[in-house]
């Protein structure tokens, strides 16, 4: 497939087009708050960090959101425990006290599901990696969502992360393309994602009932959901796995 790819820098007028672009990713995922808070924002104080691609008929059909942050100062120096959370608060941190940036952090990579399949996240994971090196930087993190972890929820994630294949690749599809970018497995990030609601809110997520104490599967999610009807609420803690590509 012909791709162009761009950044919104390059082309601020494609910005309402890339945010309309059609997503795979499970409603209750869109629900964490942090992500509400700061996601959107990547496209307007961030441009130069978003790149998205069209295909010969000029359709968005891919993009990847990215943020700079410093990784390397005061009170940081480890890659967050709670991962795709943090490093968004970081980098929104930084950019306002202006804090010189060190580090690129991946934040998204996300297919038109109409063409999944054809290698789009690894093109679009290599256009991030070479748009970083290009404004100077020297290694790109990712908080990596385990594409195929739904299918095992009760897997502990530091048993799943680190499972390979005969030959040594990682199990995992999303985990392998960035190991063939050349990314070095850190660590498990346990908490890079919390998304919490009222019992209706899960019900209209999910279109499950959540009536039943204790551990929820749903479908989408990497761990159960913690359901507690008595208290009326439920809550979902994803861990990701922090990857390190150094450029």
């Amino acid at each position: 497939m012909e791709l162009r790819i761009s950044t919104l820098a390059e082309r601020p007028e494609m910005r309402e087009r890339v945010r309309g672009m059609v997503s795979s990713w499970p409603e209750f995922v869109t629900e964490d708050l942090v992500g509400n808070a700061h996601y959107a924002r990547i496209s307007g104080e961030l441009p130069e960090y978003v790149l998205f691609a069209e295909d010969e008929r000029g359709e968005v059909v891919a993009h990847g959101h990215s943020v700079p942050f410093a990784l390397h100062t005061e009170g940081r120096g480890e890659l967050p425990a709670r991962g795709w959370d943090e490093v968004l608060v970081w980098a929104f941190s930084d950019l306002r006290r202006g804090v010189r940036p060190d580090t690129v952090s991946a934040i998204s990579v996300v297919v038109d599901p109409r063409v999944q399949g054809h290698g789009l996240s690894a093109r679009m994971l290599s256009a991030m990696r070479d748009n970083a090196r290009a404004q100077g930087f020297g290694e790109v993190v990712a908080p990596v969502r385990p594409s195929a972890k739904h299918l095992e929820p009760h897997t502990p994630i530091e048993e799943y992360a680190r499972r390979v294949r005969p030959d040594g690749l990682p199990h995992d599809p999303w985990l392998r393309v960035h190991v063939r970018a050349g990314a070095q497995l850190h660590a498990v990030a346990p908490a890079s994602m919390t998304v919490s609601g009222s019992l209706e809110q899960w019900r209209r997520w999910t279109g499950l009932p959540f009536d039943a104490q204790g551990d929820i599967e749903v479908p989408g999610a990497l761990v159960p959901v913690r359901c507690e009807p008595e208290r009326g609420y439920a809550v979902y803690v994803e861990p990701n796995v922090w990857m390190r590509h150094a450029l």
